[in-house]
């Protein structure tokens, strides 16, 4: 069954709406200067009020290996946005054992692969056909809403990663989070 995730949590009427749904996956933008990113102190907040049998990833876009210790304790996967190569895979994974995601390249040290829109959180689409491509489990994101999920779900993906496509005026809808998931649980 393919998994869901919504990405780019920050207030505490987003985490009451994914605790009701149950998406598999919540992520909690920690790049600096992201129209989504929320602070060290917001996410433990948030993380603490999240039912956790959803699991939270901490994004994050070429930060100092430090910054990423700060978010250990309340994130449960890591995801690279930048360009973290195969040897800051590898000393992230000397300080912790949590699954890493990594962003757009082919890394034998991550454990998963996030194929994203080269402008992530922008909503476009690209060309999703290139997840052919790869042997590791892989999070589609790119564009991704209502109008476009059966296509996205045909390919068959570990997991639909969501964040505008959810979203009326910035931020998180209800409605739009429940109908997704209702859909992409039913497709399979």
């Amino acid at each position: 069954m393919t998994k869901i995730k919504i990405c780019g949590l920050r207030r505490k009427e987003d985490i009451l709406i994914v605790n009701k749904y149950k998406p598999d996956y919540i992520g909690f933008i920690l790049a600096f200067d992201k129209k989504r990113t929320i602070d060290i102190n917001t996410l433990k907040n948030l993380y603490n009020m999240l039912d956790h049998s959803i699991k939270a990833v901490g994004v994050f876009l070429n930060q100092e290996i430090d910054y990423i210790k700060e978010a250990l304790p309340y994130i449960d996967l890591i995801q690279l946005h930048g360009n973290e190569d195969e040897e800051y895979i590898k000393n992230l994974k000397a300080i912790t054992n949590k699954p890493i995601i990594n962003a757009y390249r082919l890394d034998k040290n991550a454990d998963y692969l996030l194929l994203d829109n080269i402008n992530p959180g922008s909503g476009e689409i690209f060309d999703w056909t290139t997840i052919k491509e790869y042997s590791k489990p892989i999070f589609l994101a790119g564009g991704i809403s209502i109008l476009n999920i059966e296509e996205a779900l045909k390919l068959m993906p570990y997991c639909i990663d969501l964040s505008s496509g959810v979203e009326v005026n910035g931020f998180k809808d209800e409605e739009k989070i429940e109908e997704i998931i209702r859909k992409v649980r039913e497709y399979e």
